[in-house]
């Protein structure tokens, strides 16, 4: 592996100490910081059962009402949105500061968790897997309220679902889990588990969470973690349900599964990326390769963040401090490779400091590169959904 790639990724395991510390996060990197309301334990005297996962989601509808949106496809909408953690949707206060946000600036979207890197679902989801896991909290009293809501100031609502990192459904049922070589539970470096990416089950969880975001209002659903384990020690991991194929297979596969799955509900599908898979020609050990998934999904949304970059990448000494430059390579990286696929590329970009200070000008010169790359859409990410109103249109 090239000496530039394996300083980025060393960049990425650096980040995600300063994660463990509470100083920054982003997409695929667990949220810090934010306020954690305490879910109910896990009953282990009530197993998941096999049963629990024979579901047919044509015959259920969660909310036991009509979607508050029409059902009917949905129209493009050209993204500028900003990333809100679960716990912050369910803060009335917090949420109409947000709102107001995106009304007097040029935004007009948000993604807002709906099963985080938790494994936690952000309200009480009624759904029959979800129930038997016992993976619903409480963050967001009323979420069909808040898309209502969302839909009257014409905001669009984005459904972030995390996939394959899940401490809560590894725990509720073990034979999911990402296991060790020695037959235990493996856990990340922050001891975190996972679970088996080659696993059906698993698959079916997942979709049925997404159908019922899309049943309450959501108009896409944003998967992310939509990959394999990066960090902790991962040459110890053993998949159970290991059938031969590879990552890359694996990820391209469950995708399709997906979006065939989620195409009656009129939603969009949208795939959260590793920055470096816009510029490097294998998976990253991850399962993520830019070319398969592109033209599988409506929208990949690449984590440009300069700080994720090391020492090298693209030809700079210190990618965190060229935020042009670096999103501009990277983004252009991306447009080349994906070709006439018709995907939509919607990159993540930084706003929070974690080496060099950020501030509007650095949120503004990622932008401006994302423009000048021919494209139209962005989300900005800050774990504390603490944004820089300066950086935005609209905000004079």
């Amino acid at each position: 592996m090239p000496k530039e790639i394996l300083i980025s990724i060393s960049v990425m395991i650096i980040f995600a100490v300063f994660v463990s510390l509470g100083v920054a996060t982003a997409p695929g990197v667990p949220a810090a910081d934010l306020i954690v309301i305490p879910g109910p334990e896990l009953d282990s005297n009530n197993p998941v059962t096999e049963d629990d996962y024979t579901v047919n989601t044509e015959e259920w509808n969660e909310t036991g009402r009509e979607p508050v949106f029409d059902p009917a496809p949905v129209e493009p909408v050209k993204v500028k949105g900003i990333y809100v953690a679960g716990a912050i949707a369910g803060l009335e206060s917090s949420m109409d500061e947000l709102i107001e946000l995106v009304e007097k600036t040029e935004l007009n979207a948000m993604v807002i968790d709906i099963k985080d890197d938790k494994g936690e679902i952000v309200y009480e989801m009624k759904t029959p897997t979800v129930i038997a896991v016992g993976s619903s909290r409480n963050k967001v009293s009323d979420m069909a309220g808040l898309i209502k809501k969302l839909k009257e100031k014409g905001i669009y609502p984005i459904a972030r679902i995390v996939v394959f990192k899940d401490p809560v459904l590894a725990e509720a049922d073990r034979d999911l889990a990402v296991r060790t070589i020695k037959g235990s539970i493996w856990g990340d470096r922050k001891g975190q588990a996972w679970v088996d990416p080659y696993n059906p089950k698993v698959w079916d969880y997942i979709l049925e969470i997404a159908i019922a975001a899309a049943d309450l209002g959501f108009r896409e659903i944003q998967f992310d973690y939509v990959r394999f384990p990066s960090d902790g020690s991962t040459k110890k991991i053993k998949y159970p349900a290991y059938d031969g194929r590879s990552r890359s297979d694996v990820i391209v596969d469950f995708l399709r599964f997906a979006k065939e799955r989620l195409k009656p509900y009129g939603v969009f599908v949208s795939a959260d990326l590793f920055g470096l898979t816009t510029s490097v020609t294998d998976d990253m050990g991850i399962g993520q390769e830019i070319e398969r998934i592109a033209p599988i999904v409506d929208i990949i949304s690449p984590m440009v963040y300069p700080s994720h970059y090391g020492p090298g990448n693209y030809g700079l000494a210190d990618p965190d401090a060229k935020p042009y430059e670096t999103v501009y390579k990277s983004i252009s990286d991306a447009v080349a490779r994906v070709g006439n696929t018709g995907v939509i590329i919607r990159p993540w970009l930084q706003d929070f400091t974690l080496r060099n200070s950020y501030g509007a000008s650095e949120v503004k010169a990622q932008i401006q590169a994302t423009y000048d790359n021919g494209l139209e859409e962005w989300i900005l990410w800050n774990p504390r959904n603490n944004y820089t109103r300066s950086a935005l249109k609209g905000s004079d």
